[in-house]
């Protein structure tokens, strides 16, 4: 390779690494703002999540109301995939679609009927493609989701759970733990009776005292009237906890990938200088060999 198409690619390079050092830097100062607004929401989201599985437990059989209905035959099951609108994050949406495919691939060997929903572009064309369109998707808000927005998919989720069009919602997601590490997620949402909400937690502080909730807490009015308000509001919030925690999964995937594209590129760059200084290195030789040639001619 001539050194003037060396250099040409090494300034390519280096404009590359100049993108994707700002990429990081933005998906930086967005990760802390993502991981404040999941601080603030955790009390809240705790507070419902506690409220409703000590109500459900307070009212023993779960009232025969639409949205606490256990349906005796899970025939068709919603999976809410909640990815991103926007790529360049490493394996962040592949892994959601991929695990849905195989959630969905468990339930369908059970003799049930799969009916997708996504959030972000990502998932929703991601399962067009693969022939398995989401009957709804949720776009444009990946990067800062609101609670309109969870209430938005939360009413669609309760609305087709009611109508009797799927018997059980599940939704999956990539859990934040750290910049550098995140998990997906899969939590039943509907029926309550299989919820995950009502399955153990080691990290609530009130799991010593839940088996005696309804001994040491006066309901008023009746627990039963009380969880049906409280059931709504419980899929809402897990789903906008869901929304926030993908969204500082994404932009700690992001700030990763864009890290390793940048240490990629340096190294690039270093191996196509040390090859340009080789090829100059060679020019030089040549021209010394020319110049000694002739002088060995003249003389």
């Amino acid at each position: 390779m001539a050194q003037r198409d060396v250099k040409n690619r090494i300034a390519s390079v280096k404009n590359i690494q100049k993108i994707t050092r700002a990429m990081e830097m933005v998906a930086a100062a967005r990760l802390r703002r993502a991981e404040s607004r999941i601080s603030a929401l955790r009390p809240y989201a705790g507070a419902i999540r506690r409220m409703t599985r000590q109500a459900a437990e307070a009212a023993g059989d779960v009232p025969a109301l639409p949205i606490l209905a256990d349906r005796e035959n899970e025939e068709r099951v919603a999976l809410l995939l909640v990815t991103a609108d926007r790529g360049l994050a490493g394996a962040f949406n592949s892994q959601i679609v991929r695990a849905g495919l195989r959630t969905a691939d468990e339930h369908e060997a059970d003799g049930r009927e799969v009916v997708y929903y996504a959030t972000g572009r990502r998932g929703v064309s991601s399962l067009t493609f693969r022939n398995r369109a989401p009957e709804q998707g949720f776009t444009g808000f990946t990067e800062r989701p609101t609670y309109a927005n969870a209430r938005e998919i939360a009413n669609a989720l309760t609305a087709a759970y009611v109508d009797g069009e799927v018997d059980r919602v599940e939704i999956l997601y990539n859990g934040y733990i750290s910049p550098m590490s995140q998990e997906v997620r899969r939590e039943t949402l509907l029926p309550l009776q299989k919820a995950t909400i009502l399955e153990e937690h080691e990290d609530d502080a009130h799991a010593a005292g839940r088996a005696h909730a309804h001994a040491l807490v006066d309901y008023e009015p009746e627990p039963e009237e009380i969880l049906a308000r409280l059931v709504p509001d419980y899929v809402e919030i897990s789903i906008f906890r869901a929304l926030l925690e993908s969204t500082a999964s994404e932009l700690g995937a992001r700030m990763t990938a864009m890290r390793s594209a940048s240490d990629n590129a340096g190294d690039i760059i270093d191996d196509l200088t040390l090859e340009m200084n080789r090829a100059r290195q060679a020019e030089i030789t040549q021209e010394i060999m020319e110049v000694v040639a002739g002088a060995e001619a003249l003389g």
